[in-house]
């Protein structure tokens, strides 16, 4: 595919990737903030099957809703489904996934320091990871334990854990990381297709047919539900960590990402603790940003100088030879590297001023293994010993 045509494609995909994901998210906040807020009916409402309901304003304007215990009486004229955004959400996330990482797999995915692996198998095992992590999840979930929130919570999040070790171990850290969150937006999505949507459509043939509604299949869309809210700030932070190594890089980065994730699980339960009205709700939300910061002091790592690292001195002009064979055939005006069309993120490495500007930058995705792509320059160990020394030498 032409390089030009697949930046194209892939920044409208990243665009609408965005636009759905964010009114998917909206939905779910929303009607988890419903849930949490509505109360009982102050006794003037005409029908009894309603269940509560809550007050709000915006832009303007009262709005009252209503919560019903199964169904109301006759099905409405007009009843608005939310499923659309969850659909696109991932459709546009999956092609997003291929033309990034799975089309490119020796670039994006390989990294023979952590597996040699040929790009067939690293697609493969993305795939797996995909496929796998739901077919875990939702057999976890119809299962007996998964009528016990704690013994589902727990196994589930070890199971997690032991699957993002084992990616870390097979795929590039930043590879690993991406097909860690798609793997958990696939785990949302397949709920709304495969449970959530369901469950609905069989209340609404129960209403039609007569029929009192199925509640266990109510429940069951209602606790997936609460689920993906859940998971949401787990998916969101993973997928915006894809150019800060700090968050998934180096031998402990299987961990770092994964403590990250349960942080955020932490802070989404103080708010739904808050809308259920429990007492100091935000202390556990405390204790999730709290964790954030620790983990993010934990991996603070003091630079070595040039002769505690066994590095000799290094002159910027040595650092500047290595770049011009490693890193500019990408980081050039006019990169020669085939697939590329510009210098990523528009840093051309092409004089000593911007070297010199960009010296951390360029450091830590060098340490990192994240740059170059794939290796496929083939940096030394020794090379990029020499310009984390002379980063670290300022």
């Amino acid at each position: 595919m032409d390089a030009q045509l697949l930046q194209w494609l892939s920044v409208n995909l990243r665009w609408f990737h965005l636009v759905t994901g964010a009114a998917w998210i909206g939905a779910s906040f929303y009607f988890n903030w419903l849930n949490n807020n509505i109360r009982p009916a102050a006794g003037d409402d005409p029908d009894p099957a309603v269940k509560g309901e809550v007050f709000a304003i915006h832009g303007g304007a009262f709005y009252r809703v209503s919560k019903y215990e199964g169904a109301p009486a006759r099905l409405p004229a007009i009843l608005h489904w939310f499923k659309w955004e969850a659909y696109f959400t991932w459709i546009t996330g999956f092609l997003l996934l291929g033309t990034t990482y799975w089309y490119d797999a020796s670039a994006m995915m390989i990294d023979s320091a952590v597996y040699a692996l040929s790009p067939g198998a690293a697609v493969g095992i993305g795939a797996a990871s995909l496929v796998g992590g739901w077919v875990v999840y939702d057999g976890l979930c119809r299962s007996p334990i998964g009528q016990r929130p704690r013994v589902l919570t727990g196994v589930g999040s070890a199971l997690l854990v032991a699957g993002t070790w084992g990616i870390f171990q097979l795929l590039a850290p930043r590879a690993a990381a991406m097909h860690l969150g798609a793997m958990l937006g696939t785990i949302m999505a397949a709920n709304v297709l495969f449970v959530i949507i369901p469950g609905q459509r069989a209340m609404v043939e129960a209403m039609v047919g007569g029929r009192a509604p199925p509640q266990a299949a109510g429940a069951a869309g209602a606790l997936r539900s609460l689920h993906n809210n859940y998971l949401t700030l787990p998916v969101l932070l993973v997928m915006v960590s894809n150019h800060y190594p700090a968050a998934w890089s180096g031998t402990w980065g299987w961990a770092i990402v994964t403590a990250l994730c349960v942080c955020g699980v932490l802070v989404r339960h103080g708010f739904n603790l808050r809308g259920q009205g429990r007492p100091r709700p935000f202390v556990v939300s405390w204790v999730g940003a709290a964790g954030l910061l620790v983990v993010a002091i934990a991996t603070l790592r003091p630079g070595p100088s040039a002769s505690a690292s066994g590095v000799p001195s290094v002159s910027t002009t040595q650092v500047q030879a290595i770049i011009a064979t490693r890193c500019m055939p990408c980081h050039a005006t006019e990169p020669t590297l085939p697939g590329f069309v510009a210098p990523p993120k528009g840093l051309a490495l092409e004089d000593r001023a911007t070297i010199l500007a960009n010296h951390e930058k360029i450091a830590s995705q060098v340490e990192a293994r994240v740059m170059p792509l794939g290796n496929l320059t083939a940096m030394t160990d020794e090379e990029r010993a020499v310009i984390v020394a002379w980063a670290r030498g300022f």
